[in-house]
């Protein structure tokens, strides 16, 4: 079994078919997602992106009608129907098939899907800078992991994979860096990691947070600022935080190869010997 789906009191193995033309999902992207991460027997921070997704829903328009714990026990369930360490992605999600201009949301509806998805190795990963920007959050709901936001960091990483890299550096209205097309960003410059500010316009990550605050712990100085194309021209590594991967480093940023340095390395580290101590279940 590569996948396992939940939705209206079944699982299937079978994708199911919820949408047509006139629902307002289908046509008004009313949807959102969440990400969480499986592996090793771990599931860490799994309470946090169920929480997340209620709050994603919302922030949509939508009502919610289970809770976060009857998601978060929806998900172990998934995860234990899986052979024991499997590698997976969880994904549950919310949605509306009913309205017009506006979601129904009184018909709000949830499904599950969880699948097999390898943890990516030490390879890293190479970017370029994007010519596609993120947006200010009162010109789209940034607040939210909405399905809505993804095209554009598609059309970015199209857009960097024809140039021959993996991902893309993405900025925001001003210019400065906001994030990874599909993860968050931080560089290592003179003993010090720089991750930009929380300025709205990209998600402030659950892992991101779990590693700033990680990183600190361990006596790491971290600052949170407004990172230039120059910063990261000028970086002594460049790594990224995400669900998919957690901590990744880069490779290779435009032409400029870097190293799998010391504190992409140290917060990989961390982060796993947190999964280690709070993510059994």
């Amino acid at each position: 079994m590569d996948a396992l789906f939940w939705h209206d009191g079944q699982w299937t193995t079978e994708n199911p078919k919820l949408l047509g033309p006139a629902d307002h999902a289908f046509w008004m992207a009313s949807m959102v997602f969440d990400g969480a991460r499986a592996f090793r027997g771990l599931t860490p921070d799994l309470d946090l992106h169920c929480q997340r997704v209620v709050r994603s829903a919302e922030k949509m328009l939508m009502k919610p009608q289970l809770s976060a714990d009857e998601i978060q026990a929806l998900c172990l369930e998934a995860v234990s129907r899986f052979p024991a360490g499997s590698e997976l992605y969880i994904k549950p999600m919310f949605y509306c098939a009913d309205g017009f201009l506006l979601p129904d949301a009184d018909k709000t509806q949830f499904v599950l899907h969880v699948f097999k998805v390898p943890m990516p190795g030490t390879q890293g990963f190479s970017a370029c800078f994007s010519s596609y920007v993120r947006s200010w959050p009162n010109m789209a709901p940034t607040d939210a992991k909405a399905s809505c936001l993804y095209p554009n960091g598609q059309r970015a990483i199209t857009e960097a994979a024809a140039k021959g890299f993996d991902n893309a550096i993405m900025l925001d209205g001003a210019g400065h860096v906001a994030e990874f097309a599909s993860s968050n960003f931080w560089l290592a410059k003179d003993g010090k990691v720089v991750t930009p500010i929380d300025n709205g316009t990209f998600l402030n990550g659950i892992t991101r947070k779990r590693v700033l605050g990680l990183l600190r712990a361990d006596g790491v100085e971290v600052e949170e600022r407004s990172i230039t194309r120059a910063d990261v021209e000028q970086a002594d590594e460049v790594f990224s935080t995400g669900n998919y991967g957690k901590v990744v480093h880069v490779n290779r940023v435009e032409d400029r190869a870097l190293p799998y340095g010391p504190f992409a390395q140290r917060a990989h580290r961390l982060y796993m010997e947190y999964a280690e101590q709070t993510g059994k279940r």
